[in-house]
């Protein structure tokens, strides 16, 4: 199974456009649990409601060895059907890239994982091997100093374009075998749009909603493809810390489920159009 079959398997078999992104801090969760305890409720408590989970590497590696066991342990407990994403933005090149692409995708087993551009194709291409694994290429990212280096104005044969631009026309060249997918920041609903519409197949894993600020409506228009799919919509925050007392898993189950809920709202109007 190709992993755009495997996207749109995860999409509809909750009707859901929701990924929770499980970033761990101790300082946030409910004290007197473990990591993967935490974890482990959040995924039983969400599992029908989302398409896929995302888990930051950094917040794993942060916590020593508990954390990467905690991360292990996740990994292993989302369900059959749903994607793991194993948020890792690595970025380098020959045996170093596909080490961390045997890291992320082998030892860790993730079904998808970010992938940082900057090194050029050689630096993306030992992950696109693994045929049935999703490879999502940073394209414009929703913090504020994204404009340093991704809005530069570059020559192509095409005339002047900015970078997210150049990197977009690149993943689409790239995508050989139908694996590769653009992260793009939901702060920036213009230039999401233009993206979709240059790249109406490539799968986009879009972060930058609540705690960054994007705006959902705009969000889900301008992201889903013509079959109002082809989105990944990340909410951690928002999720995970909807409560900090005993009763967490329920209020991000009662998140997830508000979230879903208004994602649809906006599919539906989309598609209508």
């Amino acid at each position: 199974m190709t992993f755009a079959d495997k996207l749109s398997e995860a999409i509809r078999k909750n009707d859901s456009l929701v990924c929770v992104g499980l970033d761990p801090d101790p300082r946030l969760m409910p004290e007197g649990i473990t990591v993967f305890d935490f974890n482990r409720a959040i995924i039983d408590a969400t599992a029908d409601l989302v398409c896929a989970y995302k888990l930051n590497l950094a917040f794993y590696e942060a916590l020593g060895d508990e954390g990467m066991d905690a991360l292990k342990r996740t990994a292993r407990h989302i369900p059959a059907g749903i994607l793991s994403i194993g948020d890792a933005k690595r970025g380098d090149i020959g045996n170093t890239a596909k080490a961390y692409a045997q890291a992320v995708f082998s030892i860790l087993g993730f079904d998808a994982t970010t992938v940082n551009p900057y090194l050029g194709f050689d630096s993306v291409e030992p992950f696109l091997q693994y045929k049935d694994k999703g490879v999502f290429i940073l394209c414009r990212t929703s913090n504020a100093g994204a404009i340093d280096f991704q809005a530069l104005r570059c020559e192509t044969e095409r005339g002047m374009r900015p970078l997210f631009q150049v990197v977009a026309d690149k993943a689409e060249k790239w995508n050989t075998i139908g694996n590769i997918g653009l992260v793009v920041g939901a702060t920036y609903p213009e230039e999401l749009k233009l993206i979709r519409d240059e790249h109406p197949n490539l799968p986009l894993l879009i972060p930058g909603i609540g705690a960054q600020g994007g705006e959902l409506s705009l969000a889900v228009r301008y992201g889903v493809n013509a079959d109002g799919e082809g989105a990944i919509i990340n909410s951690s925050r928002q999720i995970i810390y909807a409560s900090r007392g005993k009763d967490f898993a329920q209020a991000a189950e009662k998140a997830a489920r508000t979230l879903r809920d208004q994602i649809n709202q906006h599919r539906a109007h989309s598609t209508s159009h």
